[in-house]
This record gives C-alpha cells, sequence and structure tokens, in this order.
C-alpha cells in the first residue's frame, strides 16, 4: 500500500499494479474502511482499477506541523494499517436486459467476422458471461465491466462514433460495458438496454457500482420499445 500526494487536496493509494480481483478486492476493503471511519478532513473517495484516490481538506484536518498532508496520511495510515479484504459484503448482482444485433448494436456483424463466429454465437458468448464492476468512471455512471470472454474481446473501433446513444452496450477489447449517456465513444456496440444506466431523480443516481455482479439476458426488439414506454 502506497501513499503519494495527488495536488495539495488529495491522497492516491495505489494497491497494486494490474487489473484483477485480487486488487480489486483490496480497493473494495479500502473503500469500506475509509466510508466506516472516514479520518478528519475526509471529503470523498474515489476508486479505480488498482487505486484509490482520498480527497480532503487541509484547513479541516487539524494539524499543521507536520503538514496537513503527512497528518491526513498518518491518519489513512491509522485507520488502514489491519486492513483484510475477507470481510467484505456480499456483492449485489444486477440483471440488464439487452436488445442485441439491429440497429441498437450496430457492430455485431463485425464483431462476429473479427472472431469468425456470428451474431447470435456473440449474442450467446455475452449473456453467458458473469461480469465484475471493476471501477466506475469516463462518464457519470460508467461501469467497467471485467469478464469477458476472450473469445469476443475485440479492440475498439479506429472510428469513434461523436454520439454513442445511451443504453448502448459495448465491448472495448477485454471489457464490456452500458453507456449510461450520449457521449462520444468507440467501443464496438452489440445492442442496447432499455434501463436508465444513470438518473439524476434516484437517490442512488448511477445504476452500478464498483464491486456489483452484473448479468445480461436478451429481449426481442418488442419487449425493448414496450420497457422503453
Amino acid at each position: 500500500m502506497h501513499y503519494s500526494a495527488l495536488g495539495d487536496h488529495a491522497v492516491l493509494i495505489t494497491l497494486g499494479d494490474s487489473i484483477d480481483e485480487r486488487t480489486h478486492r483490496r480497493v473494495r476493503a479500502v473503500t469500506a474502511r475509509i466510508d466506516a471511519d472516514p479520518p478528519q478532513g475526509f471529503v470523498d473517495r474515489v476508486p479505480a482499477f488498482a487505486s484509490v484516490v482520498v480527497h480532503y481538506e487541509p484547513r479541516l484536518v487539524g494539524a499543521d506541523d507536520p503538514s496537513p498532508h503527512d497528518a491526513f496520511v498518518a491518519a489513512l495510515q491509522r485507520i488502514l494499517s489491519d486492513i483484510r479484504d475477507d470481510e467484505l459484503p456480499t456483492a449485489r448482482v444486477v440483471e440488464i436486459p439487452v436488445c442485441y444485433g439491429g440497429d441498437l448494436g450496430p457492430d455485431i456483424e463485425d464483431v462476429a467476422r473479427q472472431h469468425a463466429i456470428d451474431a447470435q454465437a456473440v449474442t450467446d458468448i455475452h449473456v453467458a458471461g458473469d461480469y465484475l464492476v471493476y471501477m466506475v468512471g469516463f462518464m457519470p455512471g460508467f461501469a467497467y465491466l471485467g469478464g469477458l470472454s476472450s473469445r469476443i474481446a475485440t479492440p475498439r473501433r479506429r472510428s469513434p462514433r461523436m454520439a454513442v446513444p445511451a443504453g448502448s452496450v459495448g465491448i472495448g477489447g477485454e471489457q464490456t460495458g452500458v453507456y449510461p449517456l450520449v457521449s462520444p465513444g468507440g467501443w464496438n456496440l452489440i445492442g442496447r438496454t432499455p434501463l436508465r444506466i444513470f438518473d439524476i431523480t434516484r437517490d442512488e443516481p448511477a445504476l452500478l457500482a464498483t464491486g456489483d455482479r452484473v448479468r445480461f439476458y436478451p429481449i426481442t426488439r418488442d419487449e425493448f420499445h414496450a420497457w422503453a414506454e
């Protein structure tokens, strides 16, 4: 566990140098401990693939000597001194309906061609996956999902789209994910969900959070439109 300054209002806690479930569990454990026992001056925390950024307000840390940064790091070290990753709560499972192919998944045929399979096989393989939310970033509510089968892992498009519709399900390299809002994007679009992945009117605007498990299931075009209405 390595601590370093990220400007004068944040500390970067580095927990590993690879994207894997062991490092992910450490990220979740650190995040849960900070949530349960935030140090004085704490403002927010942002978990990532192999690190956690902890934001703080120097004026509220309550120490001038040593510096607020040193005092805040010392407080974090005390809080995290006995951290364990075997005490995490059971992961929440979120099921997401997807209408695959057609104009809702315009890249599914290209993904299939790159792997010498057909579009139905891409759908079947994608649906069979058990996905883990490693982190949420890029835009509000965008979850990076690990666990994609190598049979359909596909490099990002050479030419990104200027506007990807909200709810689009994509493949980017060895990850899959759902675009929560209309935005530019270069992932291969294989389908779309009628669910609102990010909704500012909800108590919890983002549908997915770090540590969730995600499972996709197919729906018809009629079901997609009925759900959306």
